[in-house]
């Protein structure tokens, strides 16, 4: 555990160094857009902050190729290699987008392409996943729904990212919550040594999220952009299919682990994708609201979950803040079930269930509830009292 602290320290404090570089360099070459309809800030900010991410991440990867303890991550290194190239397309094509607005087909191919310099470069793909007796064993149908999986991800990280500190906060407690989460499991599992891809992924991006987000809070002096946002979607499914889709698949049998027990072997398949619960809704609505439009799906607009809380009358912070809220009540939720149901707590996932009922009712309350009056243009008279019908 010293170890994986030790990196997240490391990458914090590289990252936070290289994004002060950066939005400094950004300021004095005027790396910056103009204001988009759909942006919610008003003055000209960089966007580049996904450079310091990504050389903060990958400054952290060569930092675990001289440290012996994370040895057996490197054997055999092409999947590192193929890990650190797909992060470094991405950023160069997030950079490129960020100061020129690429079209998205161009965007979506280079995604792909990453996606299986992962998959088929590195060989890290979904081996198994069961749908009740079903299990999913082939290489191309493997292939494929990595492939899918990865490039999903990544752009439902990259949607949420319309307001200040949102996407490294959510990132910062998704993968913080992913890290306790793969470490307990690997304990659980038996495995003879505790580091492994999937938590040094999970702490290097904790560090990296931290690093970046002092100068992405509200009011924000640096924006991460498509770059940043990509990169952190790109390693989340990465370190989450290192753990999960490679589970063995007779973890899963009822018959030998009993119907009681059963709910706790699948939480490691729910867990990982209920961390990024709220970026893959935004996802999909966006998606299904597009093209019911006749419109592309990565065509942009106002109308994502971040924009609507707004609309409901909260401030930027307050929904920030909301955002993180509801990402750390699901996440943990699940994380207590599946500790509950492993330790053998009193009523097992009875405790993980109340904190999540209390928690997302409160949420809803929070949530429903503007932290603003919206103001009524000049010369605009008050609504009438509403009468029924």
């Amino acid at each position: 555990m010293k170890q994986y602290l030790f990196t997240i320290v490391i990458t914090a404090v590289l990252t936070f160094g290289l994004t002060w570089a950066v939005w400094r360099l950004s300021l004095r070459f005027k790396l910056y857009p103009g204001i988009r309809d759909r942006d919610v800030h008003t003055t000209p900010t960089p966007r580049l902050g996904g450079v310091a991410i990504f050389l903060g991440i990958a400054a952290a990867f060569a930092f675990s190729a001289t440290n012996p303890f994370f040895q057996s991550i490197w054997i055999p290194p092409t999947t590192m290699w193929s890990i650190l190239g797909a992060s470094f397309l991405i950023a160069v094509i997030g950079v490129v987008d960020d100061l020129w607005d690429l079209d998205w087909m161009i965007k979506l191919g280079a995604q792909f392409l990453a996606a299986g310099i992962i998959t088929v470069g590195g060989g890290l793909q979904i081996l198994s996943l069961p749908f009740g007796d079903l299990i999913v064993f082939s290489s191309w149908v493997s292939i494929t729904m990595t492939m899918f999986a990865i490039v999903i991800v990544m752009n439902a990280v990259n949607f949420i990212d319309g307001l200040d500190g949102l996407v490294a906060g959510v990132c910062l407690i998704s993968n913080g919550v992913f890290f306790a989460y793969s470490y307990i499991f690997t304990r659980d599992s038996g495995a003879s040594s505790y580091f492994n891809l999937s938590t040094f992924i999970a702490a290097v991006l904790i560090g990296a999220c931290l690093g970046f987000l002092p100068l992405n809070w509200s009011p924000a002096k640096l924006f991460m952009g498509d770059s940043g946002a990509l990169v952190l979607g790109l390693l989340m499914s990465t370190s989450a299919i290192a753990l999960t889709g490679q589970m063995d698949p007779s973890a899963l049998d009822p018959e030998r682990l009993g119907r009681s027990q059963l709910l706790g072997a699948f939480i490691p398949i729910l867990l990982p994708l209920l961390v990024v619960l709220l970026p893959l809704l935004d996802f999909g609505l966006a998606v299904l609201r597009r093209m019911n439009a006749g419109k592309s799906p990565f065509s942009p607009d106002r109308k994502h979950l971040h924009h609507r809380m707004l609309d409901l009358g909260h401030r930027d912070r307050d929904a920030v803040l909301i955002f993180y809220a509801w990402t750390a009540v699901i996440s943990l939720a699940v994380l207590l079930m599946y500790v509950g149901a492993r330790e053998d707590w009193p009523g097992q996932y009875l405790p993980g269930v109340g904190f999540g009922i209390v928690g997302i009712a409160a949420c809803l309350v929070i949530t429903l509830s503007p932290t603003r009056r919206r103001k009524r243009p000049a010369g605009v008279a008050p609504d009438p009292t509403p009468v029924e019908s």
